[in-house]
């Protein structure tokens, strides 16, 4: 009974500490779609759109064939722009999210 009413305690701080923060931002839901979110990607104009594209293909492609370069002409110009990648990898990291779980942690190391 102790460790019942302990759980619903905690599951009700837990409850209270998500409520007052702005977490889970990162992912927008989908109207119409059950368990579907999108990703906000901030690009200047379609030209950049399709260079992170462009950059991205590129990348997995060599990657995963080092000897895709000679073998085919969407490969020829191989310079990839690492630094768009690091762009969209920064836009993609959930920062609100990992914030409640400093809380999350917080909170268990209290206990």
């Amino acid at each position: 009974m102790k460790i019942k009413m302990q759980n619903e305690e905690r599951a009700e701080e837990l409850l209270e500490l998500i409520s007052k923060g702005s977490y889970f931002s990162k992912l927008k839901p989908e109207p119409k779609e059950i368990n579907s979110y999108t990703i906000p990607l901030k690009v200047s104009s379609y030209n950049e759109l399709n260079l992170m594209v462009s950059d991205l293909l590129k990348a997995s492609i060599i990657l995963l064939n080092p000897d895709a370069n000679g073998l085919s002409s969407f490969t020829k110009d191989n310079n990839v722009n690492v630094m768009t990648l690091l762009e969209i990898a920064l836009q993609l990291l959930p920062e609100d999210e990992m914030e409640l779980l400093d809380d999350l942690c917080r909170v268990s190391l209290e206990r």
